[in-house]
């Protein structure tokens, strides 16, 4: 039996009144400051993973910090909670740890983590990558837009999983905007794109403007709130939000249905899973980081496989023919926590033409 772990966190208070029912009654920055002086749990143990070529079980180890404490407490000690939680890991017998959300983003990426443990550490961005191109290419053809045509917006776009994002969409498009804040960053991130791939792109630290042009947006910001309102889409707009926490704001799903909001990287697990845990997802399906790390324990690829901020398209490309040979497929579409039935993009494929003819 192969054996892994996947580190998780609390988004927000309420993720942590969801397993505790007691803390809905307790204000949120007391919850919040309560759950980050607990150690890491075993929140769950995860069996049932199945492929023609073995099989594989893991445990969801939870690091008690939500998304916004870990981002403003002292890096220092988030840094040890998330060691902390990949000992327990060592001691649970996993031979791989994935890092999931925030773990992943904060200090250098999992670098120091790595160097910390017994154990080799992945981020899985490289599989989230490989979903989120895959979602794009899939809902672009559902909705009607030709990727050779279309105009691309990439929002977050010098962060590790936007800048392989553009690389390989580069290859295909002729029309790509990168937004990020940093200018310079952006500059060099356009550099490389022109001289690997022929393509010269736009960019812009202007979120709204550049979202005004796009007819396909890939968005992984690492913001704590929204970055996308309703008003900042075109019609028959593609969203494929790969963020967590959400970057597209809720408001879009309730008063634009012309427009087509996916989730990036959520993947059918092969097998008859069960996590034990509920993050929201149907049963048997998983965020595309997690099955990065299920991916590697099937294959004995017991390796810190994606590290850091520097991602790379071959290893992109290689951990997606890992996964399909495993028996992981895209999970179809959804959008803020439910199934997107194809009926219900032509619909709103049908009501982003007419709302076009009308203007």
């Amino acid at each position: 039996m192969h054996r892994f772990a996947f580190m998780l966190h609390p988004m927000s208070a309420g993720d942590v009144a969801m397993k505790f029912k007691f803390a809905k009654f307790i204000p949120d920055s007391i919850i919040e400051r309560a759950f980050a002086l607990l150690p890491p749990i075993k929140a769950s143990q995860i069996t049932g993973i199945r492929s023609r070529y073995g099989e594989a079980e893991g445990w969801f180890i939870a690091c008690p910090l939500t998304a916004s404490l870990i981002m403003s407490m002292p890096q220092a000690y988030v840094m040890n909670k998330i060691i902390q939680g990949g000992r327990m890991a060592e001691k649970l017998g996993a031979k791989i740890l994935g890092l999931g959300a925030f773990t992943k983003i904060v200090g250098d990426a999992g670098v120091t983590v790595a160097r910390s443990l017994k154990i080799p550490v992945t981020t899985g961005n490289s599989y989230t990558v490989a979903t989120a191109v895959e979602s794009v290419r899939e809902a672009a053809k559902a909705m009607g837009h030709d990727l050779k045509k279309a105009a691309v917006v990439i929002l977050g776009a010098t962060g590790s999983i936007g800048r392989v994002c553009a690389l390989i969409l580069a290859r295909e498009v002729r029309s790509m905007t990168l937004v990020a804040r940093e200018e310079r960053k952006l500059e060099e991130l356009a550099a490389k794109v022109l001289y690997d791939t022929g393509l010269a792109v736009k960019v812009t630290s202007d979120n709204k403007k550049a979202l005004r042009t796009g007819d396909i947006v890939i968005t992984v910001t690492s913001a704590l709130d929204t970055v996308i309102e309703p008003e900042d889409l075109r019609p028959g707009a593609v969203v494929c939000d790969v963020a967590r926490p959400r970057d597209v704001s809720r408001r879009v799903a309730e008063v634009r249905d012309d427009v087509l909001v996916i989730e990036g990287g959520v993947v059918e697990v092969p097998g008859e899973v069960e996590f034990n845990l509920n993050f929201g997802f149907p049963p048997g399906t998983a965020y595309a980081c997690m099955a990065e790390t299920m991916v590697l324990a099937l294959e004995k690829r017991y390796e810190s496989f994606t590290l850091g901020r520097d991602l790379c398209v071959e290893k992109v490309e290689e951990i997606a023919a890992l996964a399909k040979k495993h028996g992981f497929k895209l999970a179809g579409f959804r959008s803020f926590g439910r199934a997107i039935p194809p009926q219900e993009i032509e619909m709103i494929k049908s009501r982003a033409r007419s709302g076009a003819t009308a203007k």
